[in-house]
């Protein structure tokens, strides 16, 4: 074989390698590049600050999902979780009396106690982790209700901040990014990262490692709760108010922007960057129907369809590496 076929070859496998692992990365750009044809109002500067706004929260409740999901857990509870933060972090500031980074504060250890308790739940409890999660859902959700007497309100001037601007860019947009950085790091740099990846790879064989498996679990929930928490706050600083019905179907949006970012439901697999991309391309996707004016139920099924893509995807995934 010459050295020129060799050569081609090496180049050949180099591009499905790069697709493997950036597939999500590059139906973005192709994406972008298709809304940009259809419609000149996609990449002006305002559209692309909207997106940046608007993928903030998607994207900080999905680096929560991405430990879970890494560590071979599902959580369904991170929309009413974020809820339930922003509307304790208002009661603390409106009722309670106080001041308004105690309030801010308050919000995020809200987030941090329901993650704990649903790590707890399924370390501990032995409830598979959908069955803890799914009844948080229902518990937050109607804690929230329970708290505002189903009425918004008002938040603090600190949590109001995060939804404003820090000169010319946005504070969701900073937040996001600063959230990125501190996921990326823990997923990577720290030693509980590396054992969620362990932990999903095969948990009883982590457990026989010498790994506290229970206790990285309960962490990792924990870590899932103070996202949500951080993304509803940043949600309820865009609204000014926190919303009883706010971050609803959020659950979903994150689950969605981990899967196609490239993280395997089976656990053992994931990256906050992919996350972060995989977000982008949902936000995109509906930023783009929209100036399309594409309606809302169409949307719906457009997202669906996108997701059952993403799970197959990785099921095939799954298969190749398996074979």
């Amino acid at each position: 074989m010459s050295a020129a076929t060799l050569q081609a070859k090496r180049r050949s496998f180099d591009v499905k390698k790069f697709l493997a692992n950036n597939g999500a990365l590059v139906g973005l750009v192709v994406l972008c590049i298709a809304l940009f044809i259809a419609t000149p109002d996609f990449l002006t500067g305002r559209n692309l600050l909207n997106i940046g706004i608007q993928v903030s929260t998607v994207a900080v409740l999905a680096f929560g999902m991405t430990f879970v999901i890494v560590a071979g857990g599902i959580d369904l509870s991170v929309g009413s979780v974020a809820a339930l933060s922003a509307m304790v972090s208002g009661w603390f500031f409106v009722s309670a009396g106080l001041p308004g980074w105690l309030a801010l504060l308050g919000g995020l250890a809200a987030g941090l106690l329901a993650g704990v308790i649903n790590g707890l739940a399924s370390a501990y409890g032995k409830l598979p982790s959908f069955i803890a999660t799914l009844a948080m859902l229902s518990i937050a959700r109607g804690l929230t209700l329970v708290i505002s007497d189903g009425r918004p309100i008002k938040t603090s001037p600190e949590v109001s901040f995060l939804g404003g601007n820090l000169g010319p860019v946005p504070m969701p947009i900073v937040i996001l990014l600063i959230a990125a950085l501190v996921a990326s790091f823990l997923l990577n740099r720290t030693v509980v990262g590396r054992s969620m990846y362990a932990v999903g790879g095969n948990a009883e064989a982590a457990r026989l490692s010498g790994l506290p498996v229970k206790r990285i679990i309960v962490i990792v929930f924990g870590l899932a709760g103070l996202f949500a928490a951080l993304a509803g706050l940043l949600l309820a600083g865009r609204l000014d108010s926190a919303q009883p019905q706010a971050a609803t179907g959020y659950e979903l949006d994150a689950i969605a922007a981990v899967v196609i970012g490239g993280a395997s439901l089976a656990g053992g697999l994931g990256r906050i960057s992919g996350t972060f991309v995989g977000a982008l391309v949902l936000v995109v996707i509906r930023n783009g129907l929209n100036l399309l004016n594409v309606t809302s139920f169409w949307q719906q099924v457009v997202i669906g369809v996108v997701i059952a893509l993403a799970v197959g995807i990785d099921v095939l995934r799954r298969k190749t590496r398996s074979s």
